[in-house]
């Protein structure tokens, strides 16, 4: 009854998906319920508004509940594409050949898999695919893996779109109408324009387009605008008072009317709470993080602080061909490389001082890998100075060209914050030699050949038998292994960031982990897949299945392989859109800078449904404090900055300021003592939880189950146990009698206000709270389909048979006093907003202006 007259309004959009047999796929079958009301969700949105970010926390299965909105769309033949970044390409092939490995191989899917680095090149081959002939413009839908790469939208180069808007005119804007569904476990930052950057890609950046659809007083740039700045006023609060509460009060009823038209975004918490999980079991209990310091060697010869130091001595020249130009042909080269920008000009002198702060970062995160990383990082360095320092030592007058990174490679640990790599790095550059000064730079990159060269010197001295961080992993996961957390459970994943690493660690570990356990190992890595075991194929679905064959299926998709592989040593290319949960041990064995990447690899194994009782997440640090870590990080960085670049405020990327710093080494110290859910590590800005999509598709099932309900009476109710969370007490559903009165447009729900009241008269959740409060209902109906009799016979005993309901009358005029107290509460408050107040002409009378329509016992 409650959603019923609640939500009935918003339920005529319900698409009934199964018009084109889309409920009869295998994909709409092997979803958990909870991801059903995600799909059939997201669909409604993308028919209504062209878009949806798709938010769910990690470890709920985002990628298999887009497969299922792909699939409907499939069907109704529009053609999809989905764009993810390289790393991931085998998480989303997987799914269209029809190979033994493919679960969903019956359903034929058909959809397109191109990278977002393809969006800023015109030719060449990319999954192959001819990038000259792709129609970008003929895609129905089209899905963004981590769309939280598209938060740049700002025009950095006057002659040169950026990958955001390349996707905004090729895709979005040209061709046909084309729909949007982004996923991200982190779609904001710490700004909320990145949110609205990746809602924009739904109106195709004219927020006209969406206004007009939007059930909200201002325009979508208006609402941003003012959430942003409530939220930067929040953020000067004393740390005391910077709660969630807080801010959420702080924000207008359109930022929420936003959120809950264009995106689902659901915690573990959430679904664990209010779905019913018997058939698909439960999240496994974390244990406490077990943090490992290790030195490099037991002796310590050779300290991270030492090689720190070292790294920011280094000039890094072979880098900077242009600081070397004479002066009479600075000209010339200023004219060819640099770039004239919005906010002024981007000089390729200034592209290559971020370069060389990219170059330290890359050393300073090797070194923090393995040993090995930072030896082939530092020997490549070195081929390259002393092939730069022969060319300036010949007579001839040859051209240099400009070293290149391959920012897709796995050796180099890009992070998409600080944007696109092509508008970072710029083209290559050519020199001729006689334009150069070429004393001065032969002098700088001796001088770093000379520290490079002494580095080497120690570096090379460790090798596996003295590498203690190499043989401290071994005898953990020995310990693993003799000692299983679980009953016989052997398996072991070990993370890391660099592909050199993984090989290192294999070539190390499988060996002895084969000859003293009988136990097999696998590598994956975007470029390399191997086994120790005879009979798996090295594909990777295949390696996986053998790794988790509960999860994965194995008796159903290998029913004659035998084998089985225990230990997976893989780099971030399955950190995502992965279920391996048949394991229970996860190692880091790199430190990634961005807490996210770390809970996102442990998401692999802390899944819904989990056979494991407890998981445990093992993280190796390097042996300093996390205060010299992040200081560490801080001093090689440097203070160059690419903001120059860019000539905006929002393109500050490699100098995190003292706040993100402090902020970070908070995230980090969590990290330390618990493994936290995402939307806990956040600080502020989540978006989880806020929707009111569930009750849609809740009413939607309803309905379809026992019809629309109508001529119901007003004033019914329903008696439901409390718990421990939600107290004895009633929740009432009024009906405001002048609908067109919703002060500041406070409540979402207007003209139906909700109030959650204990027996004692305190209030738990006002009218303001009503996402909470319909929570609660749903928590506390869960599974409950026939009405509790012993609580109904203790009701008619306490009111008389309802004659005596003075008790309930009280706590009515009592809720209805609070809606009327918290309206001229909040209009004084709004003076204080900024934007004003807007003066109300009309108020609630009082107790008339509302009518009972039901109400909740909380016995």
């Amino acid at each position: 009854m409650i959603y019923t007259e609640i939500i009935k309004e918003i339920i005529k959009n319900i698409v009934e998906g199964n018009k084109v047999g889309f409920k009869d796929t295998v994909v709409w079958n092997k979803l958990f319920n909870f991801q059903k009301d995600a799909v059939i969700g997201a669909i409604n949105k993308l028919e209504k508004y062209k878009g949806c970010i798709l938010a769910d926390s990690v470890g709920l299965g985002k990628t298999f509940s887009a497969l299922g909105i792909i699939k409907y769309y499939e069907m109704r033949n529009k053609d999809v594409l989905v764009l993810c970044p390289k790393k991931l390409e085998a998480n989303w092939n997987t799914y269209r050949h029809n190979d033994k490995t493919n679960i969903l191989a019956k359903d034929r899917f058909n959809y397109d898999v191109l990278f977002h680095t393809d969006l800023s090149r015109g030719k060449g081959m990319s999954n192959g695919r001819n990038l000259a002939n792709v129609n970008w413009g003929n895609y129905g839908l089209v899905v963004i893996d981590e769309s939280h790469n598209f938060r740049n939208a700002g025009l950095t180069y006057s002659e040169k779109e950026n990958r955001y808007q390349a996707l905004l005119r090729k895709v979005m804007r040209e061709g046909i109408e084309t729909k949007v569904l982004m996923l991200s476990a982190t779609p904001v930052n710490n700004k909320f324009n990145d949110l609205k950057n990746q809602l924009a890609l739904a109106y195709e950046g004219d927020s006209e387009l969406i206004d007009e659809k939007l059930d909200t007083e201002l325009g979508i740039d208006s609402i941003f605008k003012k959430t942003q700045k409530a939220f930067n006023i929040w953020t000067k609060l004393d740390l005391s008072e910077r709660t969630t509460e807080k801010l959420l009060d702080m924000l207008d009823f359109d930022f929420f009317e936003i959120l809950d038209s264009l995106t689902i975004a659901r915690s573990r918490k959430h679904i664990t709470t209010y779905y019913d999980t018997r058939d698909i079991g439960k999240f496994p209990k974390r244990n406490i993080p077990v943090s490992i310091e290790s030195p490099l060697t037991e002796d310590h010869s050779l300290t991270y602080v030492e090689i720190a130091e070292l790294l920011s001595r280094l000039n890094l020249s072979v880098y900077s061909p242009l600081k070397y130009i004479l002066p009479s042909q600075v000209s010339k080269y200023a004219e060819l490389y640099d770039k004239q920008t919005k906010g002024g000009k981007l000089t390729q002198v200034d592209r290559e001082k971020s370069l060389k702060i990219l170059m330290r970062i890359n050393l300073l995160k090797r070194i923090e890998s393995s040993i090995d990383s930072f030896r082939i990082t530092t020997n490549g360095i070195v081929s390259q100075i002393e092939q730069t320092i022969k060319a300036l030592s010949k007579d001839g007058l040859e051209d240099l060209i400009s070293p290149q990174f391959d920012t897709e490679s796995e050796n180099f640990d890009w992070e998409t914050n600080w944007g696109d790599e092509e508008n970072v790095f710029g083209k290559k550059v050519k020199v001729h030699l006689a334009d150069i000064d070429r004393r001065q730079w032969k002098e700088d990159l001796e001088e770093d050949l000379n520290t490079l060269n002494e580095l080497l010197k120690k570096v090379n001295k460790i090798t596996p038998p003295v590498d203690y961080k190499l043989q401290k992993l071994i005898a953990t996961i020995k310990n693993k292994i003799n000692n299983p957390i679980n009953q016989n459970n052997k398996k072991v994943i070990i993370f890391t960031a660099f592909a050199d690493t993984a090989d290192y660690l294999y070539e190390n570990l499988s060996k002895t982990f084969k000859n003293q356990y009988q136990l097999n190992s696998t590598l994956i890595t975007g470029s390399r897949r191997v086994t120790t075991a005879k009979t798996i194929p090295t594909e990777l679905n295949a390696l996986l299945t053998c790794f988790s064959p509960q999860s994965k299926g194995k008796n159903l998709i290998f029913p004659t392989i035998n084998e089985e592989i225990d230990i997976l040593i893989a780099t971030d290319c399955i950190s995502e859109g992965q279920n391996l949960q048949d394991c229970d041990y996860l190692i880091n064995y790199d430190i990634h800078w961005n807490p996210v990447r770390i809970i996102q690899r442990f998401g692999r194994i802390d899944r819904i449904g989990s056979t494991n009782e407890t998981i445990t997440l093992v993280n190796f640090w390097p042996d300093v404090t996390l205060d010299n870590y992040i200081n560490l990080k801080q001093r090689v960085e440097d203070r160059m900055l690419i903001s120059d670049m860019a000539g905006t405020a929002d393109d500050n990327i490699l100098k995190e300021n003292q706040k993100d710093l402090e902020y970070r080494k908070i995230q980090l110290k969590k990290l330390q003592e618990e493994v936290t859910d995402l939307e806990d590590l956040r600080e502020g800005i989540d978006i989880t939880d806020l929707g009111l999509n569930d009750f849609r598709i809740d009413l939607s099932n309803f309905i379809k189950e026992y019809g629309e309900m109508i001529d119901i009476p007003e004033g019914i109710h329903a008696v439901v146990r409390s718990t421990e969370m939600l107290k004895p007490g009633v929740i009432f559903v009024l009906k405001n009698i002048n609908e067109q009165i919703n002060i500041n447009k406070l409540n979402r729900l207007h003209p139906f206000y909700l109030v959650y009241i204990s027996n004692e008269g305190k209030l738990m959740y006002n009218h303001i709270d009503s996402k909470k409060i319909l929570d609660a209902i749903r928590m506390l109906s869960k599974g409950i389909k026939e009405p509790i009799i012993s609580l109904c016979e203790q009701l008619n005993i306490e009111t008389q048979e309802y004659h005596n309901m003075s008790e309930y009358s009280e706590l009515l005029k009592k809720s209805i006093a609070s809606v009327l107290e918290t309206e001229d509460e909040k209009e004084v408050l709004s003076l204080f907003k900024s934007g004003g107040t807007n003066v109300m002409k009309e108020k609630f009378k009082g107790i008339e202006d509302f009518k009972l329509i039901s109400f909740l016992i909380v016995k």
